[in-house]
This record gives structure tokens, sequence and C-alpha cells, in this order.
């Protein structure tokens, strides 16, 4: 879609949740049902978002499974059981041909020279369409997988995934773009003098590098990111070329586009560098009618148990079981927020207050 005044197009990216992004996508009778680990079905929706003329599609990850109510998560499968991201998008480069590859990966439980290898390869493979979805751990059950006991705090995260994209991108680096000679008459492979070494050695990592991958193709690949709190608008700022965020209404959203915008001159950049790509959680039919009644089976699949989770999980695992479902949302200590969204769980107590929602 262009804009004739300034001659920019929309940029479209189609978010691929295993099961589908509504709650009880996957009990509806023409929904794919092990679409988690179903290669074909993936590739079948990112072709058909390729025709479609979409820019990128992604894919979001989380690294352990959900800890809870395990009868309720047995109604629930998403991330209970998918394909690790940069698994996935590899294959689906081989079946695509201009479409953006985006993988969410954790800053918090992975190390750099890991995903500045993978993200190479991936930009490699894919002829320069790689994109990394920088995200910082919300799930403590991730902790428990990579030998702690305790989640990091909200602070710590984001101090941890600035210094992690800031040693990715300098191994990106360890090889210029003419580096590699492959001369075999004069025996030269590649000028030393184009192989960087990086020593990057800060509070926390401590990395030598250089890559073992050939510099990407895009240079580096297209760095998003999805926070909303003041500390993840910083880092967006900072380093982000698309932030991925969740808005409501109008005056929310143009008030964020606003801010993170304002923010980007103190960090050297125009505010043009960054796209800001807001979500919709589409549901289509041929008519108005038709799109209302897949609206309303959806909702009548979703199980009180499964609600209750849910709900409880974007809360910071707090609690509700003791408590009167068709009675208000009950206070939430404001510790439990870090351990969640930060934005998100300060979105749903505002609701919760300011439309007298119940907990139903």
């Amino acid at each position: 879609m262009r804009d004739e005044r300034r001659g920019e197009t929309m940029k479209l990216g189609a978010f691929f949740h295993p099961t589908g992004n509504h709650v009880a996508a996957w009990r509806h009778p023409e929904a794919q049902i092990d679409a988690g680990t179903n290669f074909r079905h993936y590739a079948q929706i990112t072709q058909t978002a390729e025709r479609g003329k979409f820019d990128l599609m992604l894919v979001a990850d989380a690294i352990a499974v959900r800890d809870g109510n395990l009868s309720a998560l047995s109604r629930w499968p998403q991330y209970m059981a998918y394909f690790d991201p940069l698994t996935l998008l590899p294959a689906l480069a081989a079946v695509t041909q201009h479409i953006g590859l985006v993988a969410t990966a954790t800053t918090s439980y992975n190390e750099p020279y890991h995903l500045a290898r993978k993200f190479a390869s991936l930009d490699h493979i894919s002829g320069g369409r790689a994109g990394w979805n920088v995200v910082t751990s919300s799930n403590v059950s991730e902790a428990y997988n990579f030998g702690r006991e305790a989640h990091y705090e909200h602070g710590e995260r984001y101090d941890r995934a600035v210094e992690f994209v800031e040693v990715v991108k300098g191994l990106w680096d360890s090889w210029e773009d003419e580096a590699f000679i492959r001369d075999r008459e004069s025996g030269r492979y590649f000028d030393p003098a184009k192989l960087h070494v990086l020593n990057h050695k800060r509070k926390h990592f401590s990395v030598r590098g250089p890559l073992n991958v050939a510099r990407p193709p895009q240079g580096y690949p297209v760095l998003f990111q999805a926070g909303s709190s003041e500390t993840g608008r910083e880092v967006a700022a900072r380093f982000a070329e698309g932030v991925f965020t969740p808005q409501h209404t109008l005056e929310g959203a143009q008030e964020f586009y606003r801010n993170l915008k304002g923010r980007m001159a103190g960090y050297g950049r125009p505010p043009e560098a960054l796209k800001i790509m807001p979500g919709l959680n589409a549901i289509v039919g041929r008519t108005k009618e038709e799109a209302h009644e897949t609206h309303r089976f959806l909702q009548s699949k979703i199980h009180p148990e499964v609600g209750l989770e849910l709900l409880s999980n974007q809360l910071g695992n707090f609690d509700l079981s003791g408590y009167d479902p068709d009675g208000p949302l009950p206070d939430v200590p404001e510790s439990r927020y870090a351990l969640a969204s930060l934005t998100s769980t300060r979105n749903i107590v505002r609701w919760a207050r300011e439309e007298g929602l119940t907990i139903r």
C-alpha cells in the first residue's frame, strides 16, 4: 500500500503462532491440528504470505514448556511443542524467494557467538532475508533449563540484551565484505588484513572472536524488538530497525510512535531508520457476519481453565484459583509485573479497573 504523499510503502509482516493467534484457534475444524510440528504447514502459509506480497514472516519462541496448571495447559498447545525457529527458517528459506524470515531469539538464555553464527548462516542460506527479533525472556520456567534458580530482574535482562547485541554486531563485522579472495592461481583464499578479532570483554560477556561465518549478505540481519516498557523503548531506539507492538487505542499508538521516534536522536539515528509495526489479529470471512460468527465460535471454545491460566500467566503467574471468577480482579502486587511482560500486565490491570471487568 503506497502513500503517494511520501512515496513510502507499508511494511506487512505475518506473525505465525504454532496453532494460531487465538487461544482456541486449534479447535476450529479447519485448523491444522499439528501445526507446531508440521513443516508442510509452515511452508504453505509462508508461501501464501509471500504471494500476498508480505515483507516478512515472524515466528515467536520460548525455550521452556510452560509451568502451571497441567490440566489447563493440556487444553492450550501454545508454546508446548513446536520447532526451534533457527532450525525451521533455513528450511523455509529453501522453499521461498523473497519474504523476510524473522526468528525470535532470547538474549537471556543464549550466548552471542551462537546467535551471531546462526543468523549469519540464515542470512547466507536465504540470500539476505534474515531478521532477528531480539527479546529478553519473561518466562521464569526458562531459567530452570539453564542452570539458574531464579529469573534475571527486568533491568538486568535489558542491560544484558544491549551488550549481547553489541557483541553479535561486532562478530558480524569479523570479515570485511571483500575478505574472501578465493584465488586458485595465487593460492590465497582470504585477505588476512580483512579479518578482525573482536576481543570483547565487559560486564556480561567475554568473547574473543572472530566469527567462523563470512559476513552476512545484509551486513547485519535486520534487528527487531518487541518490548514496550520504558527500558524496552530505550533499547529499541538504540538499535532496532523494526518494532512489533500491541496497540489498543489510536491515541496510545500515536503516543508510542512519537515517544519512540523522539528517543532516536539521542543515539544519532534518524527517525526513518525505524519501522513501527502494530499487531492486528485478523479474523476474516467472506462477509462481515461470517467473520463475526467465526469470532463467536472461537470465543465459545475457550475452556474456562485455559482462560484462567492465560490470565494468571499474563499477571506474572499470580494465582487466581481462590477468587470468584465473576468477581473483580484482585490487587496484583507490582513485584509480579516484571515476571511477565511489564507493559501487558499494566494494561490488563488498567483495563480491569477502568472497565470494571470481572476475572471471567
